[in-house]
């Protein structure tokens, strides 16, 4: 595991050894063990190594035999000693043990479909020297992260943004359509970043840079789903058992100490089972808990830890929550809304101080339909109303609602077609043609897509390799939801740690073979993860954590909004620094804050990514020297009076404090 960044400069520009090494010096927690690098002319890769596999042999770059093919490489590749041997028998001279080696000799056999041999996880950077071109590739479902640029002339490449930018300042523009994103979904799905002119290179994607272009194209997908049925429950277990198992053994490869990250749920439940059985010592796990009882997930981590005998370490948590919030909207580079970044921040820290690598249980929901809201979706297809009839509700009826009106956004939701109330489901902010009631006229206006923010989406559902809606859903979730959230937050707070994570449920072979199971084996009769659940109770998992309801890694995120982060927020959001960015409406940012404060409506998700968008302004953008979103500012500022739009701070905070305390009274 490690971090990767580098550049190819324009014809005859020579690339220097410091820029290479001020890029990989911004990427240092992501391989505290070792430093590469390779310039040579206008081209220059580096890395940062966190040592796991070799540990005295493995340092990058790594070349071919004669040295005109060289890579850097992030990630871990679980079949590279089957590779090994194929590539040795046909010729190839290898002069390490580790992984990354089976890459550049792949290389020369193949070209740039090597990728499609490796089973794992990485961001790949390859320079051939002799076709003067760079090969980018990503892992299939986004385990590992590759940004890119192409500005000015030149090709960046970096595992973060911070490394392009500390080379390339000028490309921190932020991106009206990004920002847009962030607000909808609660992160910025691939392709997009935060910034104009820096891309994600999707999952299951490579890219070809060659004499100045770039060309990007897909060398894997999700199978289709629904192909292959096992006959029988117990045929499906059987094989499943022994698929997953396969999966959880080849990620126990490793010269340093690894352990498992146990949330008490049951995907990390049937991870540390396999674990166990595969073994010979206890299996290290690490859990965390929160002193509030709805959120407290340490008595079912430990009921697991106990049939299985590990060796567990436990930490209570009660955080210094805006102190955290702080760090981590500065660390994580785009803005990023899943609270449970905190936990997942804890319980990564608590790891690194045992071991190097921890397995964990993310992408069982995305297999195997485990969220709420496929059930919610499931349920309200019975409620279809006729498409002319729900387009001439909202663009009739839902605007003369007051904003205040109870049940306002499921009226609108309800006269959606299916997918349409999935997509909206999902938005944390008002979208599909409601962004108008938050966001400034000033601001809208900079993004040229505004009129279809779930285009991307819409196509991953409507071409889903699926006959049945679940199954679209699925497809829709494993190509936004798991790379962009879930294995983002994953990456960057394990990285943090300089910590290696490994998903075996997210295992290439395993994801394919799910997906072809029918939607029988997946949700039956109301049950969501049927299959696995079975699993879980053959491997003797407690049944208590096996039937109540998900949490996961939950944050009491509505305790803290009317507690620890009131004053924060009613100090932050409607701060002049705030409000004159030109981002929102001030009177709606104060309509949101009065309602919330005052008990009214439960604003919690939207007033926590508001608050995690300034802090990222803050701590990241502004704390780097960036100027962030200034252009929007000034074109607000020429159309309306800031200064008379912000004269009645005082009496709005004053105003929300007094609602505050009204609720307080009322609650006791």
């Amino acid at each position: 595991m490690c971090g990767i960044a580098g550049m190819i400069g324009r014809d005859g520009e020579a690339v220097s050894t410091e820029q290479v090494r001020g890029m990989t010096d911004a990427i240092v927690h992501r391989g505290p063990d070792d430093e590469g690098i390779r310039v040579q002319g206008n081209v220059g890769l580096g890395m940062r190594r966190l040592s796991i596999i070799d540990l005295t042999g493995g340092q990058q770059p790594i070349y071919n035999e004669d040295r005109s093919v060289w890579v850097v490489f992030n990630g871990e590749i679980y079949n590279f000693q089957l590779l090994r041997e194929e590539l040795e028998a046909r010729g190839h001279r290898f002069s390490t043990h580790s992984d990354t080696e089976v890459i550049v000799h792949l290389y020369e056999e193949m070209g740039a479909d090597c990728v499609t041999k490796l089973r794992g996880m990485f961001a790949i950077a390859l320079y051939d020297e002799k076709r003067k071109s760079l090969l980018l590739a990503r892992d299939r479902l986004g385990k590992k992260p590759l940004y890119y640029a192409v500005a000015d002339g030149r090709l960046y490449f970096a595992s973060e943004l911070k490394a392009i930018l500390a080379v390339a300042p000028q490309l921190a523009e932020v991106d009206a359509e990004g920002v847009l994103q962030f607000f909808y979904f609660g992160y910025v799905p691939d392709p997009y970043s935060v910034f104009q002119r820096i891309r994600k290179l999707p999952p299951g994607h490579l890219a070809e840079y060659r004499n100045g272009e770039i060309k990007i194209r897909q060398y894997w997908d999700v199978p289709r789903y629904g192909t292959h049925d096992p006959g029988s429950d117990e045929a499906c277990l059987e094989e499943m058992e022994q698929r997953l198992g396969e999966a959880v053994r080849i990620r126990l490869i490793s010269d340093v100490p690894l352990g498992a990250m146990l949330s008490g749920g049951v995907d990390s439940s049937v991870v540390v089972a396999l674990m166990a059985r595969h073994s010979s010592a206890p299996v290290k796990t690490f859990s965390i808990g929160f002193d509030k009882g709805d959120f407290n997930e340490a008595e079912y981590a430990r009921l697991v830890a106990e049939r299985y005998e590990t060796d567990h370490h436990e930490l209570m948590l009660d955080p210094d929550i805006v102190a955290t919030l702080h760090r981590l909207t500065g660390l994580m580079e785009e803005p990023f809304g899943d609270s449970s970044m905190i936990p997942t921040y804890y319980v990564s820290r608590l790891a690194r101080e045992n071991v190097t690598v921890a397995l964990s249980g993310d992408g069982g929901d995305e297999l195997f339909a485990g969220y709420d809201r496929y059930l919610v979706n499931l349920r309200r297809r019975s409620l279809q109303v006729p498409g002319w009839m729900g387009h001439a509700f909202r663009k009739h009826v839902y605007g003369r609602l007051p904003a205040s009106t109870y049940g306002r956004r499921f009226s609108w939701n309800v006269w959606l077609s299916s997918r349409d109330r999935y997509l909206d489901g999902l938005a944390f902010l008002p979208a599909l043609g409601r962004e108008r009631e938050l966001f400034s006229d000033a601001f809208l206006e900079t993004s040229d897509r505004l009129a279809q923010p779930f285009q991307r989406f819409e196509r991953y559902y409507d071409e889903a390799p699926a006959s049945d809606g679940l199954s679209r859903l699925l497809y829709l979730d494993t190509k936004t939801y798991l790379p962009a959230d879930i294995l983002t937050k994953v990456d960057r707070l394990s990285m943090a740690a300089s910590l290696e994570a490994r998903c075996p449920i997210l295992d290439q072979e395993f994801v394919e073979w799910v997906a072809g199971l029918p939607l029988k084996y997946k949700f039956r009769d109301g049950t969501r993860k049927y299959i696995f659940k079975k699993l879980a109770e053959r491997l003797g998992i407690p049944a208590q954590l096996l039937h109540r309801r998900k949490t996961g890694f939950s944050m009491p995120l509505v305790h803290w909004m009317r507690h620890e982060l009131k004053q924060s927020l009613l100090g932050i959001l409607i701060e002049p620094r705030t409000l004159q960015r030109g981002y929102f409406k001030p009177a709606a940012i104060r309509g949101l804050l009065d309602e919330h404060v005052r008990g009214r409506r439960n604003h919690a998700g939207a007033l926590w990514l508001l608050l995690v968008f300034e802090l990222w302004h803050r701590n990241f953008l502004e704390a780097r020297g960036f100027k962030g979103q200034d252009a929007v500012a000034e074109i607000e500022r020429g159309k309306t009076d800031t200064d008379a739009s912000n004269a009645g701070l005082a009496t709005v905070v004053s105003g929300a404090r007094r609602g505050a305390g009204e609720g307080a009274e009322r609650r006791a």
